[in-house]
């Protein structure tokens, strides 16, 4: 039989809430392109792993592609579908099963968004520190199966740090289950780590175990003018000697980029009358007392300003004043307004060659008269920078043109085309830039010694 040729018709009655491929263009497969419908053969809905097992089962003997949705909130492709394709969406299954006190551990199913698992867990005054914007519709299976980042990423570490178990279901519907709730266990290959970040290729993560820290009662958000690159690292430098392991976040934005988010046409408000090149937010969480640590971090805003490090700061006082000026660093649709066809990058580079790398791009991108704008941002603690890219078209061209430039680039700079994002469909064939052959090639015998027919997530990372 050839791949995708089933018919899955007799085989969506076992699944009543499934829907047939007329019946799936009333969805999507991006949460920001509502207007784009499904086009696949149908979608299921799981209600528990051993639901994910039957389907890949009968997926996996009847040669028929599959992918996994989840929160739909990637910036790579990862959850397009073509006509020919079964989807299975894991949003049933979004329980929180346990959350261990003395071993201070989450267990969640793979639907369950992040912001309800971080309201849960802040009932027990436990903490789990991945924070990104898109929170509140990601969902942790896509977190886990991406090895998402965020903005606490230099102090905390990626989504992988986090994970101390895991079920998934492999591509031929067998299940590796290990949800133990200890940290360390050396007991050979930790399997658990080839399913963190693989983008959903090897397997379908169907329950996760997260550690959990105390919960931080404080916090602070302060926001900083500076007028070079190099006072920027300095900043860097100073906080974290200063303020230490309570520096929780460390975020970038370039002036072109803070105006428009604070400008005419945005719901947002500058803290300044006007601000220097560079805009940095920055997030202290301790459980100290409010006052003390407020008025230690004053007392280091004021040194850095007298030894001009910094030429402004403000910090934030209320709880609700601090979500409202975060969102002038997550919010992008306003960025997205500014820059028709859109091109997103999210790479990463050695923190000293950020702004190097990003001369040397903006000279090559402004020789092209179709590049109306570019608006730079990012997780500047950790190397990781955003672009957004406004074009006068969005020809393939052109896509293909800017893509060149900037992942081109960044070989010389020993960077990365995905800081934090992954792969997808739409970056593998730039994959090449940041993994040499010997890499790439033994990425495809894992895939194929595990997926042996390729029928999960087809096309992702590469071919």
């Amino acid at each position: 039989m050839n791949k995708n040729s089933v018919d899955i018709t007799n085989f969506f009655k076992k699944f009543p809430n499934s829907l047939n491929s007329e019946e799936s263009k009333s969805r999507f497969d991006h949460i920001w392109r509502t207007d784009h419908e499904l086009l696949c053969k149908g979608v299921i809905f799981p209600k528990k792993t051993e639901e994910v097992s039957e389907i890949l089962k009968f997926c996996y003997e009847n040669n028929q592609e599959v992918v996994v949705h989840g929160g739909l909130t990637n910036l790579v492709g990862g959850t397009k579908v073509n006509p020919d394709q079964l989807v299975i969406s894991l949003e049933k299954m979004d329980k929180i099963h346990d959350i261990d006190n003395e071993t201070r551990t989450i267990c969640v199913e793979a639907g369950a968004i992040l912001e309800n698992v971080i309201d849960e867990v802040e009932k027990f005054n436990l903490f789990l520190p991945l924070n990104f914007g898109a929170k509140g519709s990601a969902q942790a299976g896509g977190i886990v199966s991406t090895n998402a980042g965020g903005l606490r990423v230099f102090r905390y570490g990626m989504t992988r740090n986090w994970v101390v178990g895991l079920e998934a279901v492999f591509p031929d519907g067998s299940i590796y289950s290990n949800l133990k709730t200890i940290i360390k266990d050396n007991a050979g290959i930790d399997l658990k780590h080839l399913f963190i970040g693989s983008e959903g290729v090897l397997g379908v993560v169907t329950k996760i175990v997260f550690r959990l820290v105390e919960m931080k009662n404080t916090r602070l958000t302060a926001i900083l003018s500076i007028n070079s690159y190099e006072n920027v690292l300095k900043s860097l430098r100073f906080l974290d000697k200063n303020i230490g392991d309570s520096l929780t976040g460390f975020e970038l934005m370039w002036k072109n980029t803070f105006d428009v988010m604070v400008g005419d046409d945005s719901p947002y408000k500058s803290p300044f009358n006007s601000v220097s090149k560079y805009v940095v937010f920055i997030e202290v969480l301790n459980n100290e007392n409010y006052d003390s640590e407020y008025n230690r971090v004053l007392d280091v805003l004021v040194e850095m300003l007298n030894i001009n490090f910094i030429d402004d700061s403000v910090i934030i006082d209320s709880q609700t004043e601090q979500s409202n000026f975060w969102k002038i660093r997550e919010d992008v649709s306003i960025l997205e307004t500014k820059a028709p066809y859109n091109q997103h990058f999210d790479i990463s580079i050695p923190q000293s060659k950020v702004q190097i790398f990003l001369d040397e791009i903006l000279s090559d991108l402004e020789k092209n008269r179709e590049i109306i704008n570019v608006f730079p941002f990012g997780h500047i603690a950790d190397g990781n920078i955003h672009l957004i890219i406004g074009k006068a078209t969005d020809s393939l061209e052109l896509t293909d043109k800017i893509n060149t430039i900037v992942y081109g680039s960044l070989s010389s700079f020993n960077g990365s085309i995905s800081g934090e994002h992954g792969v997808g469909v739409d970056k593998k064939h730039y994959l090449h830039y940041t993994r040499n052959s010997n890499e790439i090639e033994l990425m495809k015998n894992i895939k194929s010694l595990i997926d042996k027919k390729n029928i999960l997530n087809p096309s992702r990372i590469f071919n």
